[in-house]
Formats: C-alpha cells, structure tokens, sequence
C-alpha cells in the first residue's frame, strides 16, 4: 500500500478513487491532482512508479489535508459555540445543525430516545 499524507491508499483502486481516502480530498480534487500531475486517472495505485507518486505528494501539499483540515473545523465550530451563533448552539445541545426536522427523525444525532417515566395521576 503506498503511504501519502499518512494515510495509507489502497493499491487495486484507480488513483483517483485511492486519493479519496484522504481526508479533504473528494472525487473533484483528487481528478484535479491526477490531471495536474498528467497521470492517466485509470491507472492502479500499485502500478504508479516511486516519481509519479513523488509528484502526486507534492501537488497534494498545495491542499489542506487530513490533521490540519481536522484542526480547522473543529477550530471553526468551537467558534461558532463561544459566539453563540444558531449553528453554534444546534452544534452544543448536539442537535442537527442545517435545519432538518427533529420531530421524527435525527436520531444520529440526538442519539438513542431517552426513556421518560410514567407518572402517577
């Protein structure tokens, strides 16, 4: 298995797809990369010599990638909760965040329901 960023890719997966097992690096990035690095997108990671995967390395430095991106958001939503923001309490009560409904659903997030006891009349 090659090893970029610290993560190590999978060797039978095309290229572009073993780039998506880095964090920050989707289907449009990592085809971006190959096109950059002039790698045909349909060759095998395990097929790739040690230059090609060199060049891939640097091109990937010019991103935000993995500890440093995980950093970032968790930078931003600990801004979000000490400004007090909607986004920032939804984050803090542990609640969805983008305006799904929690009637019914969201249970992801808010987690198993929790049980109430009967009261006595």
């Amino acid at each position: 298995m090659a090893r970029i960023k610290g993560v190590e890719i999978p060797n039978d997966k095309k290229i572009v797809i073993s780039l998506t097992y880095i964090y920050g690096i989707g289907r449009t990035t990592a085809e971006k990369i190959v096109e950059n690095v002039k790698i045909d997108p349909n060759k095998r990671t395990k097929d790739l010599t040690n230059e090609e995967l060199g060049l891939i390395r640097e091109e990937l430095n010019k991103y935000v990638t993995e500890g440093d991106l995980r950093r970032e958001v968790s930078m931003n939503i600990k801004n979000m909760m000490e400004m007090g923001s909607y986004r920032g309490i939804r984050h803090r009560k542990g609640l969805p965040v983008r305006g799904q409904r929690t009637n019914r659903n969201a249970h992801t997030r808010k987690g198993k329901g929790k049980v109430v006891a009967n009261k006595k009349k």
